[in-house]
């Protein structure tokens, strides 16, 4: 029964062990959440300090406060998460506080009670009369063993009592701290609530000066939308000129190796025709030769050659390779013919879906996403991104997302130098460079730096990375690639 007892006690006690640390890992989880959306707020405030006061700077630094007060609702939700989860923690702590006082009173109660009666039978005159008072051999071994037996319990139940003392002020100890967490986090989001409210009020009134320069601003933005559409040309342009090329080396090697098996299969033709010639020649000659011996006519040697036919000797037939059609293959109709090498570089390339690193070296803010928006705040102002725009800090270098190959280095005003790398049937764009450091050809690896991020001294130094995916001649989402 004792052993059912500990063992019972101690998986309790692992039970409640793992629970929380189960707890004690989630906390964790948000609170390393929290740590990265403060800093997040942090590098969003030194860049909204460094925004230089212009039309095109106000957009800038309008959508800068959009991305702050997400960021900042997102911190206030997170806290409510830790709180809620550190509330939950309290609430089990407290429960099992109560509940080791509990046991703990009752145990300490029954030792009380155990120690009185060894008290009472304390000297050893009493024990040695208990077991000579046996009345037999056995019985009296039996009453041995029980003191013995007994005073190991005692000692036992005294080291739990104590165990449980400490497992109990442990415990309220941990309870005491938790309620000191939860107290601080409360204040924290108390603050950072105040926090976003005062954001929320400079954005409306960043909205209304915009709002009253609406011409200008529908002039810098109608700007924009063309130096995005000449990139997007540019780019169009390059892959479609790419796959043209692919596609011509392909046809090519298609040429190339029905000419191959054509000329294999002439001079197989011939080879066997000269060969039924020569067997021909062969045989009249055998036959001729008989026909004179029947005859009784003896054959001299001939002083004058009979005529043969000429026959080159045949080159031995080439192995059996392959065909060479096999080395370049589109996946669609139209598309980009690739070797086997960029298959393989393509197919890697669709597994690391999601994973993808994001390509800057440092710090980032995603200032804008991917696709058509209608402007939160400024109901006339409608964007449309071919990518992402990351914010970063000057002189951070733009770095490759996957291995792949330099296609193309060119510029478009607006953008600066673009850079393009081929993954296979997949390529990523890096615009908005003021230096690169690779040239097309060149064969990159995942995390390389390709070159430095433009830094707009007439906009505070603003450092944008323009990033785009395209498959084939369709872009591509980079939200759902890249691993933000």
């Amino acid at each position: 029964m004792k052993f059912k007892y500990i063992l019972s006690v101690c998986l309790f006690f692992l039970f409640i062990s793992t629970a929380f640390t189960q707890n004690n890992v989630k906390i964790k989880e948000l609170e390393k959440k929290r740590k990265e959306a403060i800093e997040q707020i942090a590098s969003m405030n030194k860049l909204l300090s460094e925004t230089k006061k212009s039309s095109k700077s106000s957009l800038r630094k309008l959508q800068l406060l959009a991305s702050q007060i997400a960021e900042r609702k997102r911190l206030v939700e997170l806290l409510s998460s830790e709180i809620s989860e550190l509330e939950n923690q309290t609430t089990a702590l407290q429960s099992e506080v109560t509940r080791l006082g509990s046991e703990l009173d009752v145990k300490k109660a029954e030792y009380g009670k155990s120690l009185q009666l060894m008290y009472q039978k304390r000297s050893a005159y009493d024990k040695v009369m208990f077991v000579f008072s046996a009345q037999s051999f056995n019985q009296a071994f039996r009453r041995a063993r029980y003191l013995k037996e007994y005073a190991v319990w005692s000692r036992m139940e005294g080291e739990e009592i104590q165990g449980k003392q400490v497992v109990l002020n442990s415990k309220k100890d941990e309870l005491e701290k938790t309620k000191t967490e939860k107290f601080t986090l409360l204040t924290i989001r108390e603050k950072e609530s105040k926090n976003l409210q005062t954001e929320e009020k400079k954005q409306k009134t960043e909205v209304t000066k915009l709002t009253q320069k609406q011409k200008e601003l529908t002039s810098a933005i109608a700007k924009q939308k063309k130096q995005a559409a000449a990139l997007d040309y540019q780019i169009q342009k390059i892959i479609q000129e790419e796959i043209r090329r692919a596609q011509e080396e392909a046809r090519r090697q298609r040429e190339a190796e029905e000419r191959r098996k054509r000329l294999a299969e002439e001079a197989r033709r011939k080879a066997e025709a000269e060969a039924a010639a020569r067997e021909k020649a062969e045989k009249e000659e055998r036959a001729e030769a008989e026909r004179l011996a029947k005859q009784g006519t003896v054959v001299k040697p001939k002083t004058k050659k009979t005529p043969k036919v000429e026959v080159k000797p045949v080159e031995p037939e080439p192995e059996v390779q392959e065909p060479v059609i096999a080395e370049r293959k589109a996946e669609t109709q139209g598309g980009y013919a690739m070797t086997r090498e960029e298959k393989s570089l393509s197919d890697d390339f669709a597994n690391n879906r999601g994973s993808l690193p994001v390509p800057v070296a440092g710090r980032y803010i995603l200032v804008s996403r991917y696709g058509t928006q209608q402007h939160g705040d400024l109901k006339h102002v409608v964007t449309n991104n071919n990518g992402v725009d990351l914010q970063t800090d000057p002189g951070t270098d733009a770095r490759v997302v996957f291995k792949g190959v330099v296609s193309k280095v060119f510029a478009v005003p607006g953008f600066n130098s673009s850079v393009i790398i081929r993954h296979g049937n997949f390529l990523t764009v890096y615009s908005n460079l003021s230096r690169v450091y690779v040239g097309a050809g060149d064969r990159v690896s995942t995390r390389q730096s390709i070159g430095k991020i433009y830094s707009d001294p007439d906009e505070g130094n603003r450092t944008v990375l323009h990033f785009q995916v395209w498959k084939e001649m369709t872009k591509q989402n980079p939200q759902i690639w890249l691993n933000f």
